[in-house]
């Protein structure tokens, strides 16, 4: 587990940089001096990020839709064209979920792991001979605490952000001896449009705030929080309120009591 003590002319590559969480972490990764790479389908909204970040100009905007495995290649030949390496790659993009199992069609089901999974693994395998040729790096997946328990109306996600989760496991035990390292971040609920674009069982946004997200964590304390824990090095970070944190505890200690408490829960 190697320790940072700033990021200092760090680069660091951040997915679904345009808003939410993404953008939470721009904002506190350039505040740590780091220099930002920020990816997402629309230029215009990143550089709306990008011009927002302090020292503006050490930071650049990379446009690719990371499902697209030529768009993903091409940006990180531009990343490494204008960088010159990269010291942490973010996997941050994802699509979240609100429907039944009986409601969701299959071509949702693969929509979401194409985002949650498949594209996270793909970035990565494309950036992971940059970090073992440097013998340095941190690779870092935004997981989900629902990735940890599994609720009503999230199940394609629950799976999706599971996965990346034993992936990422598989991923730290195979790399730990090249100087790579490897987090995964369980958020909880946080303030973000998240709510606003999760898919319907007809893979449509649903349109609308849930009122948990809405009484979440603020993004930028989200934030301060996930760049302090991986500039210590951590690799399992759950964040959120005491309820998500209650919930971790108990799927560890009692998978049973869990399994209890998630069929009382309110999760719509």
């Amino acid at each position: 587990m190697a320790q940072l003590n700033s990021l200092d002319a760090k680069v660091v590559w951040i997915t679904g940089a345009s808003s939410g969480l993404g953008e939470a972490l721009a904002k506190e990764c350039a505040l740590q001096g780091a220099e930002v790479v920020l990816t997402a389908r629309r230029f215009d909204e990143l550089e709306k990020v990008r011009v927002g970040l302090l020292n503006p100009d050490q930071h650049i905007s990379i446009c690719a839709d990371i499902t697209d495995e030529a768009q993903v290649r091409h940006a990180y030949e531009q990343v490494l064209q204008k960088k010159g390496r990269i010291d942490w790659l973010i996997n941050n993009a994802g699509l979240s979920q609100r429907a039944l199992i009986a409601d969701t069609s299959m071509q949702t089901e693969r929509a979401i792991m194409e985002v949650d999974y498949f594209s996270q693994v793909f970035l990565t395998k494309t950036v992971l001979p940059t970090f073992l040729a440097q013998k340095s790096g941190r690779i870092a997946f935004v997981s989900s605490v629902a990735g940890l328990l599994g609720t009503q109306y999230r199940a394609s996600y629950s799976a999706a952000k599971a996965a990346i989760h034993m992936w990422a496991n598989s991923l730290r035990a195979e790399v730990a001896n090249e100087g790579v390292d490897v987090s995964v971040i369980f958020p909880g609920f946080v303030k973000t449009n998240v709510s606003f674009n999760a898919l319907n069982g007809e893979g449509k946004p649903q349109g609308h705030q849930d009122e948990a997200i809405e009484n979440g964590l603020e993004p930028d304390i989200f934030a301060q929080t996930v760049v302090s824990a991986l500039l210590k090095g951590e690799e399992y970070i759950v964040i959120g309120g005491r309820k998500e944190k209650m919930g971790v505890l108990v799927s560890r200690l009692s998978p049973t009591t869990l399994y209890k408490m998630i069929r009382k829960m309110k999760v719509k």
